[in-house]
């Protein structure tokens, strides 16, 4: 029997979403046979590693956002030899940081929307872009703090006075048309789901509230966008050196007509794994059962050391 341990929680602003993931993964890891071992991770460190000894098989890596994703966790992980689930340090860090992922994107050849990176002084005096545009933190995940900013809309100065997430942030053009997402399981891409949000964009409440947003799958497009899709989430996941699962997101613009446009927004490389979550719905939907699903990524768990 596979000794496993699940790290959820952590201490970013995504541990409730983090918990729930994890709540699932116990169960799922449970029913498929592992001896698990819950590790609900908090800011003492040392308590996280005193878990951790003796050593289990695996880590699955159920952590979401800041000192999960980031590379940091990933890192203690490969100096204490553990494998672990998901992306190693590199691409963990590469993935959750927005502007060295566009810098990858971009080098790969692969369609990004027109931004830059902008410090909160200089957003609150002017338009860093023509409206409508989209402004991000650097490092956060699930869309905190993401907000999308029209022509007549005054909540700049608002937006500056809230921010929470460092001195500077990512201001992209707002690409109209359809959200899309499509999972990958190291090489293979699993198929595209279209995400309708019931509030004005796919924020962190559509993500994880029950009925915050429709997901259509497959989703209903033209072959050519469909097959582009699939085959770039593929690429975005190379370039970043991803391992495991992956999910890739994207704006896809249909209005003048399809094929339309493909636009790669980023590579989550912690998918959700909570009821609403897009990554299961996927695998379920090419076969693959949520305890098959986590099984598939503890057997995929490496060590980097």
């Amino acid at each position: 029997m596979k000794r496993v341990a699940v790290l959820y929680g952590g201490i970013s602003v995504e541990r409730d979403v983090s918990l729930a993931s994890g709540a699932k993964v116990i169960e799922a890891l449970r029913e498929a046979g592992c001896n698990v071992t819950a590790i609900d991770v908090g800011h003492d460190l040392a308590a996280v590693l005193a878990a951790l000894n003796p050593k289990p098989d695996a880590v699955f890596n159920a952590l979401h956002g800041r000192f999960g994703e980031d590379g940091v966790i990933q890192g203690a992980l490969d100096w204490l030899e553990i494998p672990y689930t998901h992306s190693g340090v590199r691409a963990s860090a590469l993935a959750m940081d927005k502007a060295a992922s566009r810098a990858v994107f971009a080098a790969a050849d692969l369609p990004i929307a027109n931004g830059r990176v902008v410090g909160m002084d200089e957003f609150e005096h002017a338009d860093p872009l023509p409206r409508p545009y989209v402004i991000k933190p650097l490092n956060e995940g699930s869309s905190v703090g993401v907000s999308i900013l029209r022509a007549g809309d005054n909540r700049r100065s608002e937006i500056v006075r809230d921010w929470r997430f460092g001195t500077h942030a990512l201001v992209e053009e707002f690409i109209p048309g359809r959200e899309l997402t499509v999972g990958v399981m190291d090489d293979r891409a699993l198929t595209v789901t279209e995400i309708s949000a019931t509030h004005a964009f796919y924020d962190y409440e559509s993500k994880y509230a029950a009925g915050g947003s429709r997901h259509v799958l497959p989703a209903v497009l033209h072959p050519q966008a469909r097959d582009e899709a699939m085959s770039l989430a593929v690429a975005a996941h190379r370039a970043l050196g991803c391992r495991g699962a992956t999910r890739a997101d994207f704006r896809y613009d249909d209005t003048q007509g399809e094929p339309g446009r493909l636009v790669l927004l980023e590579v989550n490389t912690q998918p959700g794994l909570t009821p609403t979550s897009l990554l299961p719905e996927q695998a379920a939907f090419c076969g693959i059962d949520f305890p098959a699903l986590c099984l598939w990524m503890v057997e995929h768990a490496a060590c980097r050391a």
